[in-house]
């Protein structure tokens, strides 16, 4: 048997030591960006056919010139525009310069960001994102509209009671709804009656009650409590959703968007801070509508100019101003669209938006191109826009309906199609990201916002770095003075470990809040917690008469389980919050996992590393681990 006492028992292979050294070599390079300031900055983009210029700079430049702000520098690429800014102060006083300065075609963002060199920024180097509490942003509490989700409940109801009714050849005068309920109005009871049998048959969540007037009958089908708790429901979480989609399609990195009460949802948007962007973004409405075309050019004038529409017609215009009748009821909407993107037509060229539909759409698409052949059908392109801005520079919005494309129905089609008549590549992609969202269920209206100013998230951040650096100083002097030589070995491990975590942050571009944070401080204790079982255990095995070099040795290999069990525990605990938890818990969840994962490596493969480089080539008599010298 070999000796125990040989210096060969405390000795990685050289792989291991080459893996601890790039290891922390990555996570000091990734780790970096976050000791770099972050800017205060103004974007602003171009709308629609707009485009950011040298024109539009020197514009702004001069007007913040003559309002005595001068920028720290200003970034002009492609399809933005960056002025950045020394302190907060001045993007305030700015943002209002620069508000009026901009016309309708361009919007404007405050943000932060950070002021990471190229060199580091070229190797994939980011800050982790910060979240409310930290970097500052939006708060908006947002209201839902449950009885217009209600009103358009039942409107599919007319629609789909109205189409039934037609199949089965059952005759009616009208179908209308009158607040939950559809009445139907026919001309004799015997038609009555016998229609409301099939009609029963076929919606039997309707609840049915019957009336006359005169040599008129009429059935009202009441909708059910239960289905309409289960409209508002399904208003809500489709809207939660389709908020969700838009805000992480549009990049706004890392929100909180959540359900609070029956009909409210909860959105936070880290680094934002103009509420009137937020606004756009979260109600901007955009979506198509297929209709038939109703009788000709001069059909659409003689209505436009006597103000007469045809009884089931609406009278619209194309976007260079000529009028024309499309059919009230429409095909399908952006509803009924389960996918879109953006592309150009393969015939001439133009950008065109390429649209699936769900199966009832397609199906109805199927059925009315069928029928229509040979005749024109419209694309109605709907979209709420700024159309100016008043004297104090808020922007002024109208709903704009618009005829994009006329086309001949040449063969019946269905699931899959395409739209063109888009102005520019830029609309068609924008549409297609909103369709492909999704439209809201029911309209929102914003009941309050909350604006954390970046001076009030870096009060936080300092409040928690602080907390971080005491928590950390108090255990480097426990472990210092407790276990001495191991002690600062110890400590070494743990600064790593705080390197490591802030580097996985960074690249996996988490979002670091106060709960993270405390996250961070539970990770210092837990990270320190394997190396005194580490410490004892060596010590234990110098008591009962162990060489120096085979007590390290049991130390370590006695100590692994023990650590393992504890580690492993605790990152359930971590996935369990991060997987029913939501916003600031889960934050707690992800920085207590990475913790745990880098502590592990830091502790016993970081320590035992730098223990075999003092001591695994050395024949000891005694080790300078407190309480045994």
């Amino acid at each position: 048997r070999a000796f125990c006492g040989t210096p060969m028992l405390n000795q990685y292979p050289m792989w291991k030591n080459v893996l601890v050294a790039v290891v922390m070599f990555f996570g000091a390079l990734y780790a970096l960006p976050n000791i770099y300031s972050q800017d205060p900055v103004i974007e602003v983009t171009g709308t629609r056919n707009a485009t950011v210029s040298d024109a539009l700079q020197a514009q702004l430049e001069a007007a913040l010139k003559s309002n005595g702000i001068t920028p720290k520098r200003v970034e002009l690429s492609s399809d933005k525009l960056q002025l950045r800014f020394e302190k907060p102060e001045d993007q305030l006083k700015a943002q209002d310069v620069v508000a009026k300065g901009l016309s309708g075609d361009f919007t404007h963002a405050m943000t932060l960001s950070p002021d990471v060199p190229t060199w580091l920024s070229g190797v994939g180097g980011k800050p982790m994102n910060l979240g409310l509490d930290l970097r500052g942003g939006i708060h908006v509490l947002i209201d839902v509209d449950m009885d217009a989700a209600i009103e358009k409940a039942m409107e599919v109801q007319v629609a789909n009671l109205r189409e039934f009714m037609r199949n089965e050849k059952i005759r009616y005068v009208t179908v209308k709804s009158i607040g939950t309920a559809v009445e139907v109005r026919f001309r004799s009871i015997e038609d009555r009656n016998a229609a409301q049998v099939k009609v029963a048959n076929e919606f039997r969540s309707l609840l049915f009650t019957d009336r006359e007037e005169g040599s008129n009958a009429f059935f009202s089908a009441q909708v059910s409590d239960a289905e309409l708790r289960e409209v508002r429901k399904s208003a809500l979480q489709q809207n939660i959703t389709t908020l969700r989609n838009r805000v992480n399609a549009l990049g706004v990195a890392e929100p909180v968007i959540q359900q609070q009460g029956d009909r409210r949802i909860v959105v936070e948007l880290p680094g934002v801070q103009d509420p009137g962007k937020v606004k756009d973004l979260l109600s901007a409405t955009a979506t198509l509508e297929y209709r038939l075309v109703v009788g000709d050019l001069q059909q659409a004038r003689d209505a436009e100019k006597s103000g007469r529409v045809p009884a089931g017609s609406r009278l619209y215009k194309e976007r260079d101003g000529t009028p024309i009748l499309l059919k009230r009821q429409f095909i399908v909407t952006g509803d009924q669209m389960t996918s879109a993107s953006s592309g150009f037509d393969q015939q001439g060229g133009s950008p065109a938006v390429f649209v699936n539909l769900d199966s009832k759409g397609a199906r109805r698409m199927r059925n009315v191109t069928t029928e229509n052949v040979g005749k024109p059908m419209a694309v109605v392109f709907k979209e709420k826009r700024t159309i100016g801005r008043d004297e104090n520079g808020k922007p002024i919005k109208k709903w704009v309906e618009e005829v994009i494309n006329v086309a001949t129905i040449r063969e019946p089609f269905g699931r899959r199609f395409q739209t063109t008549g888009l102005d520019s590549p830029a609309e068609a992609h924008n549409l297609a990201l909103l369709l492909k969202a999704g439209a809201l269920a029911a309209p929102i209206d914003i009941v309050e916002e909350r604006t954390i100013g970046p001076s009030l998230g870096q009060d936080n951040i300092d409040q928690g770095f602080t907390s971080v650096m005491v928590g950390f100083a108090l255990v480097l002097v426990f472990m210092a003075f407790y276990y001495r030589k191991f002690g600062l070995v110890a400590n070494v491990a743990l600064a790593a470990n705080l390197v490591l975590i802030v580097a996985v942050l960074s690249i996996i571009q988490a979002t670091l809040t106060l709960p993270g944070i405390a996250g961070i401080v539970l990770t210092v204790g837990m990270a320190v917690d394997a190396n005194v079982l580490i410490f004892e255990r060596i010590r234990e095995e110098m008591r009962v008469g162990s060489t120096p070099q085979a007590s390290i040795h049991a130390g370590y290999e006695k100590a692994f389980l023990t650590i393992m069990d504890a580690n492993i525990t605790t990152l359930i605990a971590a996935i369990v919050l991060f997987s029913v938890g939501s916003g600031p818990v889960r934050g707690f969840a992800v920085t207590l996992a990475i913790g745990i994962v880098t502590s592990m490596f830091t502790a016993i493969v970081g320590t035992r590393a730098i223990v075999n480089l003092m001591h695994g080539r050395k024949r000891l008599k005694t080790l300078s681990i407190g309480g045994i010298n």
